[in-house]
């Protein structure tokens, strides 16, 4: 079993392990890195929502920083259990861990306006395209995704992923994997269509986090 690290915030350099699940991807440190650099330090605050959390990484280093509410989203039984248990082990009372299919999950509940959602899906599996549209809904004025895949978006060809009415404020690359804020346009604002069901794919796809 491999392991990464949180790397700022309250809980810097407390190591998160990384359970042995086939297609587990978890974001590099210099990723975060970036990431967090991109958003500010300080995330005081912040409402963010994980719908595919894996080891946490992510999620935990956003409530590290300050986050008042993280909700985490993962189908895996192994990886939700891991989950729970860090969320014990650092009394990260901020953090909600829920084990669920996130598409299921993003249809049975009302929309809550969240600062960052952070979409870090299996790659190949169009989860982008289902999701974005429905994720526009779940934004707070002025919130940001976080989104990861195998290809570069820009502004503009985010409408063929699903991504209508957004904009890449920002982008990165490290090896195979593309990273990007993206925000709605200024005169966008979530509608009724935006919270849309999303469909599952057929066949589970795994965590890739």
């Amino acid at each position: 079993m491999t392991e990464v690290r949180i790397i700022g915030g309250q809980w810097k350099r407390t190591p998160i392990r990384v359970p042995d699940v086939p297609g587990l991807r978890p974001t590099p440190d210099r990723v975060r890195e970036t990431l967090f650099n991109w958003l500010g330090q300080d995330l005081n605050g912040w409402r963010c929502l994980d719908p595919f959390a894996g080891t946490g990484a992510l999620g935990f280093e956003a409530a590290s920083r300050g986050a008042a509410q993280v909700t985490l989203i993962e189908r895996q039984p192994v990886l939700a259990k891991a989950l729970s248990a860090l969320k014990s082990r650092l009394s990260a009372d901020a953090v909600t861990v829920v084990r669920a299919d996130c598409a299921s999950w993003l249809a049975g509940m009302p929309p809550s306006a969240q600062d960052l959602i952070l979409l870090d899906p299996p790659f190949g599996d169009g989860w982008l395209a289902r999701l974005l549209p429905v994720l526009k809904g779940w934004l707070a004025p002025g919130g940001q995704i976080y989104a990861e895949c195998e290809l570069a978006l820009s502004t503009d060809n985010l409408a063929a992923h699903g991504g209508d009415g957004f904009r890449v404020t920002r982008a990165g690359r490290a090896g195979q994997v593309h990273y990007h804020l993206l925000e709605l346009m200024p005169s966008l604002e979530p509608d009724s269509e935006s919270r849309a069901c999303p469909s599952s794919p057929s066949t589970p796809a795994p965590s890739t986090r």
